[in-house]
């Protein structure tokens, strides 16, 4: 899985792309053009709690991802963590994505 690594890239798609919200996941998505190979992202916030409860979070998004087929090709997408992410199965959190990547276009 491709993911976004450099604080350039992460501020291009949080600044350009386009936001979506669902209840158990956010997402900013910014179409990279056609033929560039998608990336991923995946962030909890330290407001969410401790470490353990945050990587939690961040291991429910990656399966999700996972189960969505991501990255899709020619989008980054950057997928926030809430609150309720930790309490959700990856199954829940993927039909909130699809949810999502629906509204998006992708």
């Amino acid at each position: 899985m491709r993911t976004i690594k450099s604080r350039a890239d992460f501020e291009r798609v949080f600044a350009r792309g386009r936001r979506f919200n669902d209840s158990l996941l956010r997402a900013r998505v910014l179409p990279t053009g056609e033929g560039v190979p998608g990336r991923v992202a995946f962030v909890a916030a330290k407001r969410l709690g401790n470490a353990v409860f945050r990587n939690r979070c961040k291991r429910v998004l990656r399966e999700a991802a996972r189960i969505c087929e991501l990255p899709a090709s020619g989008y980054d997408v950057i997928l926030f963590s809430t609150r309720a992410t930790h309490d959700s199965s990856p199954e829940m959190v993927a039909s909130s994505l699809t949810r999502i990547l629906e509204k998006s276009g992708i």
